[in-house]
């Protein structure tokens, strides 16, 4: 298995939208978020990715197949419930990098992909003049009836990354689960890297 790397920016992101929206829609599925995807959601979502020149995004290739994408963009052109926890002198949204999500196909997990999804948004976060950047992630309870009994969180290969989770720092986002009729609104709790 050789994996090659695509790093996009602004509208070369363009080609891979249809790609990237399915992928998301199938990885989300997973637990923690158990999304139940919506490709004209996915589309729009993605729109602000193409609209800034200063994102990112990371693509993993399997031959002609994307495996795997990773997002990021100025935290000041992320939605408002990302930017909303950073208001103060501490935490000013034009300091940070906001890392949006990574999605990989569990088939090509644990085989150091993820490690250059934050490498290369992280060169990126520096050319593009920032030093702090920030993530956030959902909660969901532990005895949450979908989780697998071998789920393992990321909490430990964030942390060895340099991240550190800030749990007064939340937003609500809202998403419909898998089997679910309508949204629910989520908690997701933020990282930060100084």
């Amino acid at each position: 298995m050789a994996i090659t790397f695509d790093v996009l920016q602004g509208e070369s992101i363009a080609p891979f939208l249809n790609d990237i929206a399915r992928l998301r829609i199938e990885v989300f599925r997973e637990f923690p978020y158990l999304y139940e995807g919506d490709e004209d959601y996915e589309q729009n979502y993605l729109q602000k990715y193409l609209e800034c020149s200063a994102s990112v995004m990371v693509l993993a290739h399997d031959q002609d197949a994307i495996v795997g994408a990773s997002s990021g963009l100025p935290l000041t052109a992320a939605d408002e419930a990302f930017r909303a926890p950073f208001r103060g002198d501490e935490y000013r949204p034009g300091s940070y990098y906001y890392f949006g999500e990574s999605v990989l196909r569990q088939d090509y997990r644990g085989k150091g992909i993820g490690h250059e999804f934050f490498n290369q948004r992280e060169i990126i976060a520096r050319q593009e003049g920032y030093l702090r950047t920030t993530f956030c992630a959902v909660d969901r309870p532990r005895r949450h009836p979908l989780r697998p009994a071998n789920y393992r969180p990321l909490d430990d290969f964030w942390a060895k990354r340099g991240y550190r989770k800030q749990p007064q720092m939340t937003c609500r986002f809202d998403w419909k689960d898998i089997g679910d009729k309508t949204e629910t609104s989520k908690t997701l709790t933020f990282w930060t890297r100084p």
